[in-house]
């Protein structure tokens, strides 16, 4: 099949194969544990996984680069909304100084297990993620290509 102009972005992510190996090959590779079943592929985890996964390119001001149904649901955006918006805006200005220091973190031990953050949808809903973890998207022959999330937990916060 070839692709056009005419793909969407949803489609476009959830059926890019290279972007599924890296997110969930570098999860494997520093966790030591699997995000997805290989055999599922991408479609599944873009569109049937039950938790939020995101990826941020490793720009200055970095810009998702993938954001599964889940996370759309989540954030509340489509993927059209999400995809090239910087990452940063996923959290209130309060909370871009301790949202810094914990990709420091990340880029400086390749992964973290246990992070826990106020975040903020489209619609200015404020809710906590808990027990997130976060890592290096590295390759397979170790280029750095940015920084991933997922997290399965998160509770509104009452405005």
């Amino acid at each position: 099949m070839c692709e056009t102009d005419d793909m969407s972005v949803a489609d476009r992510i959830a059926g890019d194969s290279a972007l599924f190996d890296l997110i969930t090959g570098s999860f494997r590779r520093l966790t030591g544990r699997d995000l997805a079943d290989p055999a599922a592929g991408s479609g599944w985890l873009y569109h049937d996984a039950p938790f939020v996964v995101l990826a941020h390119d490793g720009g200055a001001d970095p810009r998702f680069i993938y954001a599964n149904a889940a996370a759309q649901r989540c954030f509340e955006y489509s993927a059209d909304e999400l995809i090239g918006l910087p990452s940063r805006l996923s959290a209130e200005a309060p909370e871009r100084a301790a949202r810094q220091l914990l990709l420091e973190r990340v880029g400086r031990d390749g992964f973290i297990a246990d992070y826990s953050g106020i975040r903020i949808a489209r619609s200015g809903r404020r809710f906590r993620i808990e027990n997130a973890i976060v890592w290096q998207l590295i390759d397979a022959s170790g280029a750095l290509h940015g920084q991933a999330a997922t997290f399965s937990t998160w509770t509104d916060i009452a405005a």
